[in-house]
């Protein structure tokens, strides 16, 4: 099942892409294997996945070992700071950034590695109280006051958009996160670079990409539904 469903996402992220006149290559798929057993990892690495999404410290730490050592971990769950400990030598990127004082916690944990950890700011673009994540209006701010911490690189922005029956309905969002990563590119802050934008789930992956989407995270329609346990 999860072979078949991964093919089928690939080919959905090229025809989005086509649809959008940009090529495949320059879209990352991470699966989201949150609550799903190695087993099931195991056959989406087999498919050839090599970057996995986890939203807690605790799994990364558990699956990290179980599995090859040329996967890509990325933290996209609220990251606590005394958590950042247990996963700074384990992640390629942190996807969910959203106070200085997390950044700061990463860069000395990072200093304390002898590590250069890869960051993205996590921007509340529709403003839902229920999510986590920097409000629009204070990106730029932040951004700047993390760009000269050491050991550690903005390279873009991650944004969850709202849960909706139609994907159409988050384009205004994507297009907004967008256009904000511009502006801060044409900024020209030192350590900062632009060159990702994750944003888009199982449900608007491929809008998200329309709009300029570079790493897309699909959990169900990777590994189906997710278990609550």
């Amino acid at each position: 099942m999860v072979k078949e469903n991964l093919e089928k996402v690939h080919e959905n992220i090229k025809k989005a892409c086509e649809k959008a006149g940009r090529d495949p290559k320059e879209v990352t798929l991470i699966s989201v294997s949150k609550t799903k057993p190695v087993s099931m990892l195991e056959e989406a690495y087999a498919a050839g996945s090599r970057d996995f999404g986890e939203n807690k410290v605790q799994e990364i730490i558990d699956k990290y070992p179980q599995l090859a050592s040329d996967i890509r971990w990325h933290m996209i769950g609220h990251l606590q700071r005394n958590k950042v400990k247990y996963i700074i030598d384990k992640t390629a990127l942190i996807h969910s950034v959203d106070s200085l004082r997390l950044a700061q916690e990463i860069s000395n944990q990072a200093g304390k590695r002898q590590l250069e950890m890869d960051i993205l700011i996590e921007v509340n673009i529709a403003g839902e109280e229920s999510k986590f994540g920097i409000p629009y209006e204070e990106t730029v701010s932040l951004i700047e006051e993390i760009s000269v911490l050491p050991h550690i690189h903005i390279i873009g922005l991650m944004t969850i958009a709202p849960f909706v029956t139609n994907p159409e309905d988050n384009r205004k969002y994507f297009r907004k996160i967008r256009e904000l990563s511009v502006d801060i590119k044409q900024k020209n802050i030192d350590n900062v670079t632009m060159s990702v934008l994750s944003m888009g789930m199982t449900g608007d992956y491929m809008v998200a990409i329309e709009e300029g989407a570079t790493m897309v995270r699909v959990g169900t329609g990777i590994f189906g539904e997710r278990n609550y346990g």
